[in-house]
């Protein structure tokens, strides 16, 4: 297993839920840190919602390794953002047995 090169810096963003004043939610993204990783491009497809054509394409994100329950440890239903740019990561996993690197499996969405 070759060591990865984690050479693009990523906010890791969290769903957090923000009170509108009126007794209900919005919800808005609170930033838990920068990571370095390595960002490769998995498989990509084109879908429509709404009328609108949306660009979906995966990635495969390597971080270093945080043991469970760590504020570095990405999360499901978190996010990647790079400037503009925004992964939504579906599932977390030890890359290596040692756990030194995790591999997030993410999505980005484009409307096109």
């Amino acid at each position: 297993m070759n060591t990865p090169r984690l050479s693009r810096k990523l906010a890791l963003e969290a769903p957090e839920r923000i009170s509108d004043g009126a007794g209900g939610f919005r919800e808005g993204w609170v930033e838990l840190g920068t990571l370095w990783a390595e960002v490769t491009a998995r498989t990509g497809r084109e879908t429509a919602q709404t009328g609108a054509p949306i660009s979906r394409m995966g990635f495969q994100v390597v971080v270093r390794g945080a043991p469970y329950g760590s504020m570095r440890r990405p999360e499901p239903e978190q996010r990647f953002r790079e400037g503009a740019r925004l992964f939504t990561i579906r599932a977390v996993a030890e890359r290596d047995p040692e756990g030194r690197y995790l591999i997030c499996f993410a999505e980005e969405e484009i409307v096109v």
